[in-house]
C-alpha cells in the first residue's frame, strides 16, 4: 500500500485542501498511518487527535484516526474543539507528546486540513513533506491501536482561568464584553469559559455565535478581515461594551475591537501584551514576525525589552520563541504566543483572558490602551500573482540589487528594506503563486516613496504589482 498526496496539499506550516477535490478521507487515513509511523519510530505511542467544526471534520476525524491505529499507536480523541484545546492536550497530558488536529482554521468552508505537534512542539517545513515521502513509498509501520474518547475542556478551560490569577475580584471595576465565535470551533469553550468568569471578574458577557456551524451563516470567521468584526461592533455600541473579542474558525487567533469599535492590527495587540510582560519581567524578549510594524520593535526597546524580527508563521514564531526562551511572540495576521506562565503555543481564549489580565494591570482600558498605541500609515498586504518558478526568484533578484546598493535590509524571509521614509517588504508566499508586499511609513508622502521603490524593483524583474 502506498499513497500519493496532491501536489497543494502539504503546504509549510500545515496540511491544507479542498474537501473532494485535493483533499479527501484517503489523505486522512495515509497521513495517519505516515504520523503514527514518525511517533514510533521516535518512541513513542499515543497521539492525541481533535477536530473543528467544519462540516468534513468528523469524516476526516474518522479516516485519520483508523490509519493512526493502523500503524500501532493508541489515539486520545479529545472532540470537537478549538485548535489550542489539541495544543493543551500534548502540553498538558504526561503520556502525550504528539497531535493532529482536523481544521481548516479561516479558510473558506470548503477546505480542511490539519496542524501537527511532534514532540510537544511545531511540525512543519520539510518534517511535513517527510509524511509524503513515507506515504508514497508505503514506508507504514503496521499495528493494532485502540482509539478512545478523552474529555479534555473542562481542564482546558480551568487551566485558560490560571491567566487571572493574583488579580482580586473586590479591586475590578465591572467589565462588559462581547466574544464572538464566529460559529467556529471555539464557542462551547467560550460559553463554559464565560459562565465561570463573573466569578473571578465582576462584569457581564454578551456571546455571539458561539453555535458551532461549519456552512458560518452569520459571518466568515476570520477577524483579520475587517467586515467580519460588523456584529461585533454593532454588539459593543449596542450594548456600551467596553471591548470585543473574534475569534477565527479554530480558536488560534484573535481579533479586538475598543469601546469606539476600533480594531487592533495584530502588531497592536502584540505590544499591549508587552507593554503588560515588560512591567513584570523586565528585559524579556519579544518576538514578532517580519510584516510587523517598526513602531512595535521601536516601543518595545522603549520598554526595556528585547525584541526580535522573525519569519512569518505560527511555526515559525513559536520555534524561534523556543530557541531563545522568549516570552512572549506574535504575528500580525493576530496570533499572540504567552510562554511567561503558559506554554508558549498560540491560543485565541487564553489570550483574551490576558488581555482581560493586562487591562487591569495597567490600570486602563483597552480604548485608553490604543489612544496610547503609535499611529503609523500602512498598506495592508498587498497580493499579486507570478509564476510559481519565478516567486522566490523574484525576491532573490531584489535582495541582490538592494545589497549590491548597500540598502538597510533584513532578509531572514524575503526583503525588508528600512529607508529615511519608513520600511517596506518583498515575500514570496509559501503557498500560492503569489508575491506578498507591505509598507509603512509615518506620512502619505513617505509611503508613496516607499511604494514607488518598491515598483521600480519589481519593474527591474519584469514584474508589474
Amino acid at each position: 500500500m502506498n499513497h500519493q498526496f496532491h501536489p497543494s496539499v502539504l503546504r509549510e506550516y500545515d496540511i491544507r485542501g479542498t474537501v473532494g477535490q485535493t483533499l479527501g478521507p484517503e489523505d486522512a487515513y495515509a497521513l495517519g498511518r505516515s504520523f503514527a509511523t514518525r511517533v514510533l519510530r521516535d518512541g513513542r505511542h499515543i497521539v492525541a487527535v481533535g477536530y473543528d467544526g467544519r462540516l468534513s471534520s468528523p469524516m476526516l476525524e474518522e479516516a485519520l484516526v483508523a490509519g493512526l491505529c493502523a500503524s500501532g499507536v493508541d489515539v486520545r480523541r479529545i472532540g470537537l474543539g478549538p485548535t489550542p484545546m489539541l495544543y493543551f492536550a500534548t502540553a498538558s497530558l504526561p503520556e502525550v507528546q504528539d497531535g493532529i488536529q482536523i481544521t481548516g482554521s479561516h479558510n473558506p468552508a470548503d477546505q480542511n486540513g490539519f496542524k501537527v505537534v511532534f514532540r510537544g512542539g511545531p511540525f512543519f517545513g520539510p518534517d511535513i513533506l517527510d509524511l509524503g515521502r513515507l506515504a508514497a513509498r508505503g514506508d507504514w509501520a503496521q499495528g493494532d491501536g485502540t482509539a478512545e474518547p478523552f474529555d479534555i475542556m473542562d481542564s482546558y478551560v480551568e487551566r485558560l482561568l490560571v491567566g487571572l490569577e493574583g488579580i482580586a475580584p473586590d479591586a475590578v471595576a465591572r467589565l462588559a464584553i462581547g466574544w464572538d465565535a464566529g460559529n467556529g470551533a471555539a464557542g462551547p469553550v467560550i460559553e463554559r469559559l464565560c459562565a465561570r468568569l463573573p466569578a473571578r471578574i465582576p462584569g457581564r458577557h454578551v456571546l455571539l455565535h458561539t453555535r458551532v456551524d461549519g456552512t458560518f451563516p452569520n459571518h466568515h470567521p476570520d477577524p483579520s478581515v475587517d467586515a467580519n468584526l460588523a456584529d461585533l461592533r454593532d454588539a459593543v455600541a449596542q450594548g456600551r461594551l467596553d471591548f470585543g473579542l473574534a475569534f477565527d474558525g479554530d480558536g488560534d487567533r484573535l481579533g479586538v475591537v475598543d469601546a469606539n469599535g476600533r480594531a487592533f492590527t495584530g502588531d497592536a495587540l502584540l505590544l499591549l501584551f508587552a507593554e503588560d510582560l515588560l512591567k513584570r519581567q523586565p528585559g524579556a524578549t519579544v518576538v514578532a514576525d517580519i510584516k510587523a510594524s517598526g513602531a512595535l520593535f521601536e516601543r518595545v526597546r522603549a520598554l526595556g525589552g528585547s525584541p526580535l524580527m522573525w519569519k512569518s508563521g505560527h511555526s515559525h514564531i513559536k520555534s524561534k520563541m523556543k530557541e531563545t526562551g522568549a516570552l512572549l511572540g506574535g504575528e500580525v495576521t493576530g496570533h499572540v504566543f504567552l510562554a511567561d506562565d503558559y506554554y508558549g503555543f498560540d491560543d485565541a481564549l487564553y489570550a483574551a483572558v490576558r488581555l482581560i489580565a493586562a487591562c487591569i494591570r495597567l490600570g486602563r482600558s483597552v480604548t485608553e490602551l490604543h489612544d496610547a498605541m503609535p499611529v503609523m500609515i500602512n498598506t495592508p498586504e498587498l497580493r499579486f500573482p507570478v509564476e510559481e518558478d519565478r516567486k522566490f526568484v523574484v525576491v532573490d533578484e531584489v535582495r541582490s540589487r538592494l545589497a549590491a546598493d548597500g540598502a538597510d535590509l533584513v532578509a531572514i524571509d524575503g526583503v525588508r528594506v528600512t529607508t529615511p521614509h519608513g520600511w517596506w517588504l518583498l515575500r514570496a508566499s509559501n503557498t500560492e503563486a503569489m508575491l506578498t508586499a507591505r509598507a509603512e511609513s509615518e506620512s502619505e508622502a513617505g509611503l508613496a516613496a516607499l511604494l514607488a521603490a518598491l515598483d521600480a524593483q519589481l519593474a527591474a524583474s519584469g514584474i508589474r504589482r
